[in-house]
C-alpha cells in the first residue's frame, strides 16, 4: 500500500464550506511537521508534529496523532499522544485515546475513552 504525504499548502485538500475553510487528511495520509491553518481540520491519518486551526480539530478514530494539537473545540475520537489546548471545549469519545496534558475550557470524556496526563482548565478564549 503506497503512503502519501501532506504538505500544509499545496498537498492538503480543502473545501469550501460555508465560507470556512476545512482541510481534510485522510485515512492513507501522512504529514509530518507543522500544519497551521485558518479554518477547521479533520484528521483520519497519521501525523508527527505541530497542528493549530483557527476553528474545530476533528481526530476520526482511524488516526494515529503524536503532535501538539491547538484549536477551538477539539474532538478526539483516535490515538493521540501529545499536548492538546482547546479554547472552547475538547471532547473524549468513547474510542478516544490522549497521552498528554490539555489546556481547555470545557472538557467532556464519554465512557470508554483514556486520558492519560494532566488538565488545566480556564476560562473560555474565542
Amino acid at each position: 500500500m503506497a503512503q502519501s504525504e501532506k504538505t500544509a499548502a499545496p498537498a492538503a485538500s480543502t473545501a469550501q464550506n460555508g465560507g470556512n475553510n476545512v482541510v481534510n487528511l485522510g485515512p492513507r495520509d501522512i504529514l509530518q511537521g507543522r500544519l497551521e491553518i485558518q479554518g477547521d481540520l479533520k484528521i483520519a491519518g497519521n501525523v508527527e508534529g505541530d497542528l493549530k486551526a483557527s476553528g474545530d480539530v476533528t481526530v476520526d478514530p482511524t488516526a494515529t496523532i503524536q503532535a501538539a494539537i491547538e484549536g477551538g473545540n477539539v474532538n478526539v475520537r483516535g490515538q493521540v499522544t501529545g499536548n492538546v489546548t482547546a479554547r472552547r471545549r475538547l471532547t473524549l469519545g468513547g474510542s478516544g485515546r490522549l497521552n498528554g496534558d490539555v489546556k481547555v475550557s470545557r472538557l467532556t470524556v464519554e465512557d470508554g475513552a483514556t486520558l492519560n496526563g494532566n488538565v488545566t482548565m480556564s476560562a473560555e478564549k474565542g
